[in-house]
């Protein structure tokens, strides 16, 4: 990881990175799709996220998509330019700061999304293949057992493995073991739920 306690040319650059990520990630695409789409404040809905899986309680399958690619494209954006900005070390400043925009936005009171969609673009700018492995992951959980939340925090911790299988670097495989653990966090609840047969699966309000 950088050392954000060196000089004033070394951490400005930094910290510009970790703030343009923040506010990239912090673009609420499926409050904002909801609303041009005139179905108002998708907060309100289901479990009230404003991620994909909740605009999917729209039954507008098209702007659930539509969520997932925004989201994803801005975990990937902030990865890819912070890379070409500064390399790896601001590359792994820009993966946090990006899933920490998405999941507490300043402009919603720090209430935002759960970050699945934004770390897999985070993934997939880290490692294209580790992110193909991700999803899929995600992908053959959901088929079998139709819930969402274990399949993201069970996809987010086998994706530090497959970032190191796939790029052997420890600072890459770190930066996604952070995102896991915000998503475990972020998915706390729902655990919960799950272990009191509350949580609801997939189609299902």
């Amino acid at each position: 990881m950088p050392d954000l306690l060196g000089g004033l040319e070394y951490t400005w650059p930094i910290y510009a990175c970790a703030v343009v990520a923040y506010l990239l990630g912090s673009i609420p695409f499926g409050l904002l799709i909801t609303r041009v789409a005139g179905l108002g404040d998708v907060r309100k809905i289901g479990s009230g996220n404003i991620g994909a899986t909740n605009v999917l309680r729209t039954g507008r399958k098209e702007l659930a998509a539509l969520t997932l690619l925004l989201d994803a494209a801005k975990g990937a954006a902030a990865v890819l330019l912070g890379f070409d900005f500064g390399g790896p070390d601001y590359m792994v400043v820009a993966a946090v700061a990006v899933m920490i925009g998405h999941m507490y936005p300043i402009w919603l009171r720090f209430r935002g999304g759960k970050g699945i969609a934004t770390g897999l673009g985070v993934i997939l700018g880290i490692s294209w293949p580790a992110g193909l492995a991700g999803f899929a992951t995600w992908l053959v959980i959901v088929a079998i057992t139709r819930y969402v939340s274990p399949a993201s925090v069970i996809a987010a911790i086998f994706s530090v493995g497959y970032v190191w299988c796939f790029t052997y670097d420890m600072q890459y495989t770190q930066a996604v073991g952070v995102l896991a653990l915000l998503t475990l966090f972020k998915h706390r609840m729902n655990m919960l739920r799950l272990v009191r047969g509350e949580e609801p699966k997939i189609g299902k309000s």
